[in-house]
């Protein structure tokens, strides 16, 4: 199984984030969700002839993973 990075950059917090930094956060949080959800559901595929019940919750997955997106794009909207 290959590792998944999540090379997220600086891990300080409590400073405040700027307007820029805010918008670049989400929207590299909504890039890397769509990826999450689009691999779920290419995966989920492979899975169902073995597996058609672990097929099934990684299809739920994708779908929760759907919902989050969904919030990050309404939260883009409100910086």
């Amino acid at each position: 199984m290959e590792e998944h990075k999540h090379g997220h950059g600086s891990e300080k917090h409590g400073d405040g984030l700027k307007k820029h930094e805010i918008e670049h956060l989400i929207e590299h949080w909504i890039d890397h969700n769509r990826s999450h959800s689009e691999s779920f559901r290419a995966r989920a595929e492979e899975m169902e002839a073995t597996s058609p019940k672990a097929a099934a919750k990684v299809r739920e997955a994708a779908e929760l993973m759907d919902a989050c997106t969904k919030k990050l794009e309404e939260a883009a909207g409100e910086v």
